[in-house]
């Protein structure tokens, strides 16, 4: 047996998923029921990108495990540049149980994992969000029940992390996705294939459009993230100006109006309201932000302590 990690959604098989979910239901039930990390032992938690709500609810997860977070600021280490990630990977391995990384390509979050001997994982890179999507599907789980051929639609940008992280998720949750976003800003072709293939695998579907009211339209869930990712700074007036591509994508009360009467809302945070989804859905009655927010704790405590007993377990 390997090392598993948590570096990309479908790391995860669809019975690994609803094993989690059904952990962090558990957990959430029962907050301090979960005490894989007393000791307390170590969790590396290293961040190149701005956080708020990831920091907060790692810190949180492993407190609450028994554990201690070990935070380290990723541009003060100046992780592959001052020091290899190879070599940052021994040193955190040999100190820590688990190690979380929000950085850049994941490339980088690959190679720690090739190196670093303890589970790894991935608290976002520019290609997915796993833990975000996983906080997501329990949050549908609590307001919709079972998830499986449950409609969900994703408008925005389809090529940044959370559309990719969607498609891959909810394919292994048997969802029937559907990403609406211009023509320009497609997922990457090998990430749609996958997700094809999963949701084959699950009896879920997968459906790209250029169209928001396509999109959105009969569907269960309506999710969208902000248009200018970590990272995309400097495209700031393109993604958010005047011309934006994806003004007609703004999840407004009469976008929502198309989705099912009892359809939720989702959003990653942070929100810009006034661009992507107006005050009136995200601070209405569909939204269900709040409690997905939340959940980021729950679902990261079920994966840190899943991956951390199948680490033990390599050791019997």
């Amino acid at each position: 047996m390997t090392v598993r990690h948590l570096l990309r959604d479908d790391d995860l098989t669809a019975a690994e998923q609803a094993a989690i979910l059904e952990r962090a239901a558990r957990i959430k039930a029962h907050p301090f029921s979960d005490r894989t990390l007393v000791g307390p032992e170590v969790v590396a938690v290293l961040f190149d990108k701005q956080t708020l709500r990831t920091q907060v609810s790692f810190s949180a997860a492993i407190a609450h495990l028994g554990g201690f977070p070990m935070i380290v600021d990723g541009k003060l280490a100046n992780i592959g540049v001052r020091e290899s990630i190879a070599d940052v990977a021994r040193v955190l391995g040999r100190e820590a149980v688990a190690i979380v990384w929000r950085t850049h390509g994941q490339e980088r979050i690959e190679e720690m994992a090739a190196y670093a001997e303890v589970p790894v994982v991935n608290a976002l890179t520019d290609d997915f969000h796993p833990c975000q999507i996983l906080a997501d599907l329990m949050t549908i789980r609590e307001h919709k029940g079972e998830l499986a051929g449950l409609t969900f639609a994703y408008v925005g940008d389809g090529g940044n992390n959370m559309a990719h992280s969607y498609l891959l998720g909810g394919a292994l949750a048997g969802l029937h996705v559907r990403i609406g976003t211009p023509a320009a800003y497609q997922p990457k072709p090998e990430i749609l294939a996958r997700a094809q293939q999963l949701a084959a695998e699950q009896g879920g579907s997968i459906t790209l459009t250029d169209d928001p009211i396509a999109a959105v339209t009969g569907a269960d869930v309506v999710a969208t993230d902000t248009w200018v990712s970590m990272g995309q700074e400097e495209e700031l007036s393109t993604r958010k100006g005047s011309g934006s591509p994806f003004t007609k994508y703004a999840v407004t009360t009469e976008l929502m109006a198309h989705a099912h009467a009892d359809a939720i809302f989702l959003h990653c945070l942070p929100a810009y309201r006034g661009f992507e989804v107006d005050a009136d859905v995200i601070d209405g009655p569909q939204s269900v932000v709040w409690d997905e927010s939340e959940n980021r704790l729950h679902a990261q405590k079920a994966v840190l302590s899943w991956l951390v007993e199948q680490h033990r377990d390599l050791g019997r």
